[in-house]
Parts: structure tokens; C-alpha cells; sequence
């Protein structure tokens, strides 16, 4: 069982054909321990990097770029080595109930709705909704569609439809959890996430700089088609403080329409592939036990910040949010060591080719029709 299983139980439910006893934790607490442990050390490795590489290379030919690496990159990183080095020596499997993904990241999100401010949004929401609702429109259903004729089962579907087209890992998360999926399709899911996003840290604002796109532009198209916030926010400062602000709100809108989809996947799944599997019809507590509750924080996260600011003095608001950044970049950033831990090759192979042809297409198709809202909605827009 991987990090990313047992980080997930609480999203999905356990399968009929998983019969193997699970450790409680007073059996298991030293590997908890110390898989936490792995994290936090690996976390604050990060920030040493973030911080250090640009000093320790200044001058030299890597001193440029190294001053636009974000920490979302060197996080990756670390899990991946850490990932390869914990494979090893045999202990990762030991060690992953401590790699604790899915907590982090949804901490994470809810505080990212404490940054967020509403007077800009407004400002800025008329083509944000309009670009988010027919972004994920045509990327899910297309995505959808492609992966029934190469044959997917239905919740792989779901969840990689969803994370394509909202918000990556968490988005897959939020759609586990609504259509009860297999916990490794989770894990596959998360670990194509993490397998496309990363190059598209550095490509899309390179290829915005090519085509010669607009900050308001560049942002849009940063913000409506990589699939992580984290990554978003890695793409948006390598293009520019103006792109940084458009990308931040557009993906904060895909976010925010999170919790339609999970509603609209619940009642899909409950009301029609259950039943043709012979479910009873779903009540309104399974409705609420399927509903990804981190959406709710996130959404009163947002409102406290936007009362609590309009407020307090403007210097008092702007600390405290700082504090919530603060603290949203260390979930994020332990968050992302540990998909990188969690990393699993061996789910790639057994899903097959299928599922990674279904995600390119669905890439590629999310790049030209984000591309394409982007440069109509935006192009006379300016920050």
C-alpha cells in the first residue's frame, strides 16, 4: 500500500477484495513518526534551497534561472530523491502512513481562501467565471469521452477528468471521495498530475514570451491550465508579477468551482452508475459524507479574511493575511514533498498505456482551448 492509499482512506472507500489487516496506530505510531519526520526535514531542506541557491550561484551562468526557481520545484524534487532513496533501503512503504498528502494540501487550500480578495475578483470575474466554467465544460466532457472509448472504468474517468480540468491532486482528491473511488486510482491520478505539471512550470511562460502574449493573457492561460495552484504560482512568478495576479485569480475561480463538480459527480455516480450496480438510492447524509468539506473552509476562510479586512487597519489586515501566506506555503510545501514520496511508478505500470494517452490528449486540448479563452476574454484587460 502506497502513501498516497493510505493518505486517501478517508477520501475513498475501502474495496470488497482488500482484506489485509490495517495497523492501528498505536502499532504503527513509530513509522507515522517517522515518516512525518522525513517530511518536515525534507520541508525545511526546501526553504534552505529556495533561499540559498540563488545566493551560493549568484554571478554565475545558473544564478539567473535560479533566482525563478519556486519552491514547488525543489519540494518535487526532494520527494523524488527521497522517494528513490527510501525505495532503496525498503523503508518507504514503512515509512509512508507519515506521508500525510491529503491533509496538507486541503490545510493548504483552505488558507489559500484567506488570501484571497475579493475587490480584486470582482474586478476581475466577469471572464474568470466565464473562462473557468467553459474551460472545465470542455475539458471534462472531452476528457470524459476519450477515456470511454479507450475503455477506462468510470471512476478513473471521473478522476481524471476532474483533475485535467479544475485543479489537479486536490481537485482528484475532492472526486474520490464523491464517486468512492479505487485508492489507486487516486494514486495513478496524482502521479500523473505531478508528472505533467512540472514541466509546465517553465513551458507555458516561455511559450507565452514566444507567442508574445499580454501579462493579463500570459496569466490566464497559466491560471486556467496548470493543474496545481502551487505550480500555477511557480508559472505566474516566472512570467511576471502581473501575469502572477491574473493566474492567481483564474485559478482561484477553478477552485472555487470545485465543490459544484464534487456535488455534480456525487449525484451522477449515486443516481445513476451505483444504481445500474445495484446501490440503494442515496440519501441526503451520503450526499454530505461524499462532499468534500475542505471546500467549505476554504470558501469561510475567504469570507472571515474579507470581513476581518475591510475591518481592521489596512497594515493590521495585511499582516495577518501574511501569516496565513506564511503558513500556506509550509502545508504546500510539505504537501508537495510528500507527492513526491509518493510517487509510485508501479501504478503507472499497471494502469497501462490507456490512462497516460487520455491525459496527454486531455493536455493538449486543456493548452488550445485555454489558449483560445484566454486571448478572448482578456486581451484588453489590464491589471
Amino acid at each position: 500500500m502506497s502513501g498516497t492509499d493510505i493518505a486517501a482512506t478517508s477520501a475513498v472507500d475501502e474495496q470488497p477484495d482488500d482484506t489485509s489487516p490495517v495497523p492501528s496506530f498505536k502499532e504503527n505510531w513509530p513509522w507515522v513518526v517517522g515518516g512525518l519526520a522525513v517530511v518536515l526535514v525534507l520541508g525545511i531542506l526546501t526553504f534552505v534551497l529556495t533561499d540559498g541557491v540563488p545566493r551560493w550561484t549568484e554571478g554565475t551562468g545558473f544564478g539567473t534561472i535560479a533566482d525563478s526557481i519556486e519552491f514547488p520545484v525543489y519540494a518535487i524534487i526532494l520527494g523524488l530523491l527521497g522517494n528513490a532513496i527510501l525505495s532503496a533501503t525498503k523503508l518507504r512503504e514503512k515509512l509512508s502512513p507519515g506521508f500525510r498528502t491529503e491533509f496538507l494540501i486541503k490545510t493548504g487550500l483552505v488558507l489559500l481562501g484567506a488570501s484571497i480578495n475579493f475587490a480584486i475578483i470582482v474586478r476581475a470575474a466577469g471572464p474568470a467565471i466565464l473562462q473557468a466554467i467553459l474551460l472545465i465544460s470542455i475539458v471534462f466532457f472531452s476528457t470524459w469521452w476519450v477515456s470511454g472509448k479507450l475503455g477506462l472504468d468510470d471512476r478513473l474517468r471521473a478522476l481524471l477528468s476532474t483533475a485535467v480540468s479544475i485543479c489537479g491532486v486536490s481537485a482528484a482528491i475532492a472526486a474520490a471521495g464523491a464517486v468512492k473511488a479505487k485508492r489507486e486510482h487516486l494514486a495513478y491520478t496524482a502521479s500523473l498530475v505531478i508528472l505533467f505539471a512540472l514541466p509546465a512550470i517553465f513551458v507555458l511562460p516561455w511559450l507565452a514570451g514566444v507567442l508574445g502574449l499580454s501579462p493579463a493573457v500570459t496569466g490566464a492561460w497559466i491560471g486556467g491550465n496548470i493543474d496545481t495552484t502551487a505550480a500555477v504560482t511557480a508559472a505566474g512568478t516566472l512570467a511576471g508579477e502581473q501575469p502572477l495576479q491574473i493566474a492567481a485569480i483564474v485559478k482561484s475561480t477553478q477552485n472555487a468551482l470545485l465543490g459544484v463538480a464534487a456535488i455534480l459527480l456525487t449525484v451522477y455516480f449515486a443516481y445513476k452508475v451505483e444504481r445500474t450496480e445495484g446501490a440503494p438510492r442515496p440519501t441526503a447524509r451520503a450526499f454530505w459524507d461524499r462532499f468534500p468539506k475542505f471546500v467549505l473552509g476554504f470558501l469561510v476562510a475567504s469570507i472571515v479574511a474579507t470581513i476581518y479586512s475591510s475591518a481592521v487597519p489596512s497594515d493590521v489586515s495585511k499582516a495577518a493575511i501574511g501569516v496565513a501566506n506564511n503558513l500556506r506555503t509550509w502545508f504546500l510545501t510539505f504537501a508537495f514533498v510528500s507527492i513526491g514520496l509518493e510517487f509510485n511508478i508501479k501504478a503507472i505500470r499497471e494502469a497501462g498505456w490507456r490512462p497516460i494517452v487520455v491525459f496527454v490528449i486531455a493536455t493538449v486540448v486543456n493548452l488550445v482551448v485555454g489558449l483560445g479563452l484566454a486571448l478572448l476574454l482578456w486581451h484588453n484587460f489590464t491589471v
